[in-house]
């Protein structure tokens, strides 16, 4: 059997973080099966173990980014604010991702593939470095003795003087973030030297965690808006024309997740790799986390609607790849995982009465709940 599968990805493009600024560029990546000329028939076994390794990878970002964008929205520090999707950013979005991906046709078009790819391996070497270190940074909080001397600095930029001075950069970190970002510039320089798929993964995982964390949107309507865009735009970009599969083989970055399907066989130096683009894991995992933070919201206890649309995702990727698998043709993986996502946790929300409240219920950016804050108190 001809490995030459893919499953589309989409991407997340944002305007203020480093994070949505690298998932921008997953517009047109998708999930593939390289070397499909070199006449590689991968094993059942070899096979089972590639697309099993990637639901199991996509899923960590979804659900541990869910639950950290819980505590992110209640944080009061500027480097972890979310960066909130409001309708109006949903609606800009597939127009803009659109632009994005036939941008980057033009460019592999026009300019050498080597030279274009060289400046992205920079690029998100820089981002996955600070990606990974963000990502790892709760974690060595845990595992550092509480006798470990950690030292607090500030890096602090101003415009002007006096009364007109204006803060550019504040941002505080500490010994323990220093050391985060001395491993993370081990991966980083692994994955320049190398370009190995596991240092791959580790940004890749450490980018969509960060993109489910950080990007909130800002209710249920706007996240329907949002993957009801991205599902035409996967839809027409890969069936519709060969764009996103040509961009898809030319672009080298880690933004997608790999895992050889003959690793059984050549062990760490495989080559043939099944792949999942970022953006199937990101936009799907942005709703499931604002589902989670609904399901606090209720001071219910309970969970309902993270793990029914969790449950809805590992749905609707199995049924891409077994889809994939039966007409042994490229597919869109939002035409599966939008409705699936969606469709679950709404049916249940109908049977439990609960519809118009999950509708009505709105997330403010801390800015807002600050205004709002120092408004009642002058009421008062």
């Amino acid at each position: 059997m001809s490995e030459a599968e893919q499953i589309s990805a989409s991407a997340p493009e944002a305007a203020a973080s480093a994070v949505l600024d690298a998932l921008n560029a997953t517009d047109s990546n998708g999930t593939e099966a390289l070397n499909a000329t070199a006449k590689f028939v991968a094993t059942p076994e070899g096979t089972a173990l590639a697309y099993g390794s990637l639901v199991f990878m996509a899923l960590l970002p979804i659900f541990f980014g869910a639950l950290r964008s819980v505590t992110c929205s209640k944080s009061k520090n500027a480097a972890d604010m979310p960066e909130t999707i409001t309708s109006r950013d949903a609606a800009r979005f597939p127009i803009i991702a659109s632009c994005t991906l036939f941008g980057l046709y033009l460019f592999f078009k026009v300019f050498s593939q080597e030279y274009i790819n060289l400046l992205l391996s920079v690029y998100f070497f820089v981002l996955g470095v600070l990606a990974l270190s963000h990502t790892m940074s709760p974690l060595m909080s845990r595992v550092f003795p509480a006798s470990f001397p950690n030292k607090q600095y500030q890096l602090l930029f101003t415009q002007g003087s006096g009364e007109s001075k204006e803060e550019i950069v504040n941002y505080e970190f500490d010994t323990k973030n220093l050391v985060c970002l001395l491993i993370s510039s081990v991966v980083g320089v692994w994955y320049l030297l190398k370009k190995h798929w596991i240092a791959n993964n580790l940004f890749g995982l450490a980018f969509a965690l960060n993109g489910v964390e950080l990007l909130h949107l800002n209710n249920v309507s706007t996240g329907c808006i949002l993957l009801g865009g991205l599902f035409i735009y996967d839809v027409f970009w890969v069936f519709g024309t060969n764009v996103m599969v040509t961009v898809a083989k030319s672009f080298e970055a880690p933004i997608k997740l790999v895992f050889p399907q003959d690793l059984l066989e050549k062990g760490l130096e495989a080559s043939n790799f099944a792949m999942l683009g970022l953006g199937d894991i990101v936009i799907p995992g942005i709703f499931i986390a604002l589902l989670l933070r609904f399901d606090v919201s209720l001071n219910k206890n309970s969970r309902t609607y993270f793990y029914s649309s969790f449950l809805a995702y590992i749905f609707g990727l199995g049924l891409t790849i077994f889809v994939m698998h039966t007409f042994k043709h490229a597919q869109p993986a939002l035409l599966y995982l939008v409705p699936a996502c969606v469709g679950f946790p709404v049916i249940i929300a109908l049977f439990k009465g609960e519809l118009t409240e999950m509708f009505r219920y709105e997330e403010s950016s801390e800015e807002t709940k600050e205004e709002a804050t120092e408004s009642e108190k002058k009421d008062q």
